[in-house]
């Protein structure tokens, strides 16, 4: 890759900086005193988190908008066709993706770099909070508003920087990291890979690109990863999950309403083997336990106190839109997700069962993109076991132009059948509104989950149900 030099007296255009990830790096880039601009055809709370510390936002794309631009920074949802990608090329702009442009930002750091599938935002912010709570002030750059700094980005004044890396597009691979974390691989973003081939092998290359002197972090309970690593070139990892021939071994897992409880083993070449126990995670379900021992085995790794790390994940505040809290309606809790692929949506939902095992588990789910409907349609019908109903709103396509090639009625009623679920369809908001109102009565809780338009959804709900 040829990094252009970049100056603080270039202006640089993030074209798509509502995006979560743009967003985060957009305020860092700021912060640190570049000028940065960009553009969005929507307004959000990452849009108004950067236009709150002095960024220009637009809200449509247009050639205007880069007239006086020297740097333009695109998102992995911006095609070819958009229209300051056209001006950026006729007027021989250097383009970055959003990793290219991160990996300049975070050059002269210490890097820990969190990818995988599923889980990665949590692992991210999870690793956050340890460093601060021992004080390092690192840079953090999210896929997520951490709760605890009630942003996705934050400029530190420490040694260390705390990076999400996407694996949308490829482009994660030039994010260079001293640590690195891969939470699990899964089939996802087959819009961008060719084969699942190909992406296992994105995945290869990133792990091998981390130097002699850091470490990658490998979960073994993933099949795909236990697969992976008898392909790589140097052992230059350590695994961690609940295979006792983990390095960083998970035992005695205890879940409550409040906390979940759980043990750790460490068995580290030429290190001392520890047994660290009671470490408590304000966090429900297995998957989450995994994300927490991976951001502990890096903390432990680059001699953070056990003290410390237990303290950080005690604290944990959680990340927005990770089982959030949102109302509470006749005694019922509504919750809001993330979860917009089956793994998700089923490691959601066992979380759920454990801790409330006597309550009726309603999903309120709207599928994001149509591409990822019909690569997973079979995966997504058997997602829902764990549930008693599901509310299937409509398909929140992203821009997506390409035709589902099946009923959706159809897909509901493989749902029905392969998860065994009473199941109703809405149209539109207030439907869904009305349909609450009328059957949220019970020992009930209920979940929104997806990527799309359903988290404003369930916040407006309280208004539309009164």
């Amino acid at each position: 890759m040829n990094k252009p030099d970049i100056e603080l007296n270039e202006k640089i255009h993030f074209i798509g900086i509502g995006g979560i990830g743009m967003s985060g790096l957009a305020q860092v880039m700021k912060t640190m005193g570049f000028k940065v601009q960009g553009s969005d055809l929507v307004n959000s709370k990452n849009v108004e988190r950067c236009k709150r510390i002095g960024i220009k936002v637009f809200r449509t794309h247009n050639k205007k908008n880069i007239q006086d631009c020297t740097i333009v920074v695109k998102s992995s949802a911006v095609k070819d066709s958009n229209p300051e990608i056209k001006a950026a090329k006729e007027k021989k702009l250097n383009i970055l993706k959003r990793a290219e442009m991160l990996a300049h930002v975070v050059s002269l750091k210490t890097n820990i770099v969190i990818t995988g599938s599923h889980g990665k935002t949590t692992t991210t912010s999870l690793i956050s909070k340890i460093l601060s709570t021992a004080k390092l002030d690192p840079t953090i750059i999210n896929g997520g508003v951490i709760n605890s700094f009630n942003s996705n980005a934050k400029l530190g004044k420490g040694d260390w920087a705390i990076l999400e890396a996407d694996e949308s597009d490829g482009s994660f691979v030039h994010v260079p990291s001293t640590y690195s974390i891969i939470t699990n691989i899964d089939r996802e973003h087959m819009d961008f890979y060719d084969s699942m081939d190909q992406l296992k092998n994105s995945f290869i290359q990133f792990i091998e690109k981390v130097p002699s002197f850091g470490k990658s972090f490998v979960c073994i309970d993933d099949k795909i990863n236990h697969s992976l690593i008898k392909r790589l070139k140097s052992n230059n990892f350590y695994t961690y999950g609940t295979n006792p021939k983990s390095n960083f071994f998970i035992k005695k897992i205890n879940q409550n309403i409040k906390y979940t409880e759980f043990d750790l083993s460490t068995n580290v070449p030429n290190k001392k083997k520890l047994l660290i126990k009671n470490i408590k995670i304000p966090l429900l379900g297995i998957h989450n336990v995994r994300n927490a021992v991976a951001a502990t085995a890096v903390a432990l790794t680059i001699g953070i106190s056990v003290k410390d790390i237990k303290k950080g994940l005690l604290n944990f505040k959680g990340v927005e839109r990770r089982f959030s809290k949102i109302f509470r309606y006749n005694n019922i809790d509504f919750y809001d997700d993330y979860a917009h692929h089956p793994t998700e949506i089923k490691m959601v939902l066992d979380g759920v069962n454990k801790v409330y095992p006597n309550f009726e588990k309603v999903c309120i789910f709207q599928p994001h993109r149509i591409s990822r409907l019909k690569d997973l349609k079979k995966e997504f019908s058997f997602a829902f076991r764990n549930a008693d109903t599901v509310i299937l709103c409509p398909i929140f396509t992203a821009g997506e132009k390409i035709k589902l090639g099946f009923k959706y009625s159809s897909f509901a009623k493989e749902i029905i059948k392969n998860s065994k679920v009473k199941l109703f369809l809405v149209n539109d908001l207030k439907q869904l509104a009305i349909f609450l109102k009328r059957n949220m009565y019970g020992k009930k809780i209920v979940i929104g989950m997806g990527a799309g338009s359903i988290s404003s959804w369930i916040k407006t709900l309280p208004k539309l149900m009164k």
